[in-house]
């Protein structure tokens, strides 16, 4: 379709472009001033979250696309609203931005492996697919040169891009929307057969996503603060980058299905996490 080809890469880049109007390359190189929550929130970011979403699709039996779009879920980079959770929860917004510059660059080289894993475990006759040069070019071109571009951008013309970052974010937000609700349109019976299944680990990968974010930093003595940050962006997983890839560059309806439920749930426990945060941040 039209809409899906054109349409949701430019949706896309519109929000990967708003992200990068919010970074500098100081957000790269501030990983220095609290290197060890920084590496410990990626290595829960890129190792730890796909094991247990590995788990979660075992345990409850999903196979084929389904099994593999969860997986693709789990492997794209923090989305754009977990500085706003983190800032709501009282945490370091700055490590957030730190963290969502560093996994939009790792994302080009960590999704296309751990979609092309997943789908030589789950779709061994189409397994290729996820490591095919050709569709490493597309995650690439679509995650990470609209950041590229934004952050082009905002050195140049700094103040309009301190202006346009409400109007972008609120732009990502509607794009996000109205992008689950193509994912769900297009694939809606399938999202009906599977809803049983999918609602509990789209819900479960939440939690347990927010739940490691914070407590696997404390336990290493991060302070509080980096550990909200760690934890709203390990929880909230950009489900629009998701859905994108899997429309347009693995060309699979079903596959959308997962990341679109899980961007209907996830600001569910997110929320509680933040409301949570922030009273405990009170008392304190």
């Amino acid at each position: 379709m039209l809409v899906v080809q054109i349409f949701l890469p430019l949706a896309l880049g519109l929000v990967m472009f708003g992200l990068g109007l919010t970074l500098t390359t100081d957000d790269f190189a501030r990983v220095a001033k609290y290197p060890k929550a920084a590496i410990i929130a990626l290595v829960c970011q890129v190792v730890v979250l796909p094991a247990v979403c590995l788990g979660l699709v075992l345990a409850f039996g999903l196979k084929g696309v389904l099994a593999v779009g969860m997986m693709l879920l789990v492997a794209s980079p923090g989305g754009t609203s977990a500085n706003l959770f983190s800032h709501l929860a009282g945490g370091d917004v700055a490590l957030n931005i730190t963290l969502t510059a560093i996994n939009s660059v790792l994302a080009v080289f960590t999704l296309p492996l751990v979609v092309g894993l997943s789908m030589a475990h789950f779709m061994a006759d189409s397994a290729e697919v996820g490591l095919q040069p050709a569709k490493f070019v597309q995650v690439f071109a679509i995650v990470l040169v609209p950041v590229a571009i934004g952050m082009l951008v905002r050195r140049r013309f700094e103040a309009w891009s301190l202006r346009m970052n409400d109007p972008v974010r609120i732009a990502s937000v509607v794009v996000l929307v109205l992008v689950i609700i193509a994912a769900i349109a297009q694939a809606y019976q399938q999202l009906i057969d599977n809803i049983g299944t999918l609602g509990p680990v789209a819900l479960l990968l939440s939690i347990f996503s927010l739940l490691i974010g914070y407590y696997v930093p404390k336990a290493f003595n991060i302070e509080r603060k980096q550990a909200i940050a760690s934890a709203m962006e390990i929880g909230i997983h950009n489900a629009t980058i998701a859905i994108t890839l899997a429309l347009t560059v693995l060309n699979d309806e079903t596959m959308a299905i997962p990341p679109a439920v899980y961007g209907v749930l996830m600001y569910l426990p997110a929320a509680v996490a933040a409301r949570l945060l922030s009273r405990k941040k009170a008392a304190v």
